[in-house]
């Protein structure tokens, strides 16, 4: 059975990808925004704050391509603990 990534709310897309950047800064993880002129250099704000340093040698990438599943998948966890949180604290 194929994957659909379909969004039930579509306008939930933005908040999503904000939300993945902003981890990925706070995990240390060097990603870009693909050009996305609205979100550009959000992904050093918060993981400076932070001191978040990347130990990676990747250089200037855009994109999550060069990472490691566990580096895509921490990411992924945390936005589902994030998810779950908020939706127990509206119960």
């Amino acid at each position: 059975m194929a994957r659909s990534n379909k969004k039930v709310i579509p306008e939930s897309r933005q908040m999503l990808d904000q939300m993945k950047y902003e981890i990925a800064a706070e995990f240390g993880l060097n990603v870009g925004y693909g050009g996305r002129s609205s979100l550009a250099g959000a992904d050093t704000e918060f993981g400076g704050e932070l001191g978040a340093i990347s130990d990676h040698s990747y250089g200037q990438y855009k994109g999550w391509g060069h990472l490691t599943s566990r580096e895509n998948g921490s990411v992924g966890g945390e936005i589902t603990k994030r998810l779950i949180r908020q939706a127990e604290q509206h119960l």
